[in-house]
């Protein structure tokens, strides 16, 4: 029977007591909310609500397109300079989810013959990007920068670090500057994943890569959420420009197969689908 498996592991699910169920709640819920990520409570901010308002009703309720195609406006561009200054980051790409964001930015920044030296505390996201990266996964000691240089003193090629700034299961915090290091000893790029950092560390909440002296690195790059501390939804790449601009067309190139034959945007084949 098609899909039979389900039932078989709805079972296994139910005996272990590892069912959980949907529970929508309404709009005006009486409730307190203890496991909300809206941690500095701008959802539901005046200005936030009607900024998101005045932008539907000038732009419509969705993009229209890809961002490559026609989903770029002028709104996600004015967005992604507000969020690299903010950041001290050079350049910003906004995606539609912190998801999203991890696997462009992993998958992009390891393409085969890669080395991708994971934390093996990191978010669920960060290891599906290593999953579907082209490169190569080893998964060392959780925060322990020297396991991380290990790792990375045995690879001769592209490489990066993964971790998040805070993990979201324990809540500690990586030891960025000191992981830094070891990618820099090495050659190695970093990427951060900075969902519960950005608007709670930092000055003035710019995130746990400003705090630890690294917004701005040229050998950095930072994933973000917007659906926590900003109390919206989206997420975003920031780091050096030639890093980010150069991720729609790895992306694109990794969907369809195609290669970019020089990160100037041309394509060996013709341009993206």
């Amino acid at each position: 029977m098609a899909f039979g498996w389900i039932d078989e592991q709805a079972r296994l699910r139910r005996r272990a007591g590892l069912v959980r169920t949907l529970r929508p709640r309404p709009a005006d819920s009486p409730l307190l909310d203890l496991a909300s990520n809206d941690y500095l409570g701008l959802a539901r901010h005046p200005e936030v609500t009607e900024g998101a308002a005045r932008a539907a009703k000038s732009w419509g309720g969705g993009s229209t397109g890809s961002r490559l195609v026609t989903g770029s406006t002028e709104l996600h561009a004015e967005l992604e300079r507000e969020l690299a200054d903010f950041c001290g980051a050079e350049a910003a790409l906004v995606f539609s989810s912190g998801y999203a964001a991890n696997l462009a930015a992993v998958t992009a920044l390891a393409p085969h013959g890669a080395l991708i030296v994971s934390d093996a505390g990191n978010h669920a996201s960060l290891i599906d990007g290593c999953r579907l990266a082209r490169g190569t996964t080893q998964v060392v000691a959780h925060a322990e920068p020297e396991a991380a240089r290990k790792a990375l003193a045995g690879h001769e090629g592209p490489a990066i670090a993964v971790s998040d700034t805070v993990f979201s299961v324990d809540g500690d915090a990586a030891p960025l500057a000191a992981l830094a290091g070891a990618c820099r000893e090495h050659g190695a790029g970093l990427v951060v994943d900075d969902a519960h950092g950005l608007g709670v560390l930092g000055d003035g909440g710019r995130g746990a890569p400003h705090a630890a002296g690294l917004a701005g690195a040229d050998d950095v790059v930072v994933t973000v959420t917007l659906s926590k501390s900003l109390g919206s939804q989206g997420g975003a790449v920031l780091g050096p420009a030639r890093v980010v601009h150069t991720l729609p067309l790895r992306v694109v190139a990794q969907s369809t197969g195609r290669s970019p034959a020089q990160d100037d945007g041309s394509w060996a084949d013709g341009p993206p689908a």
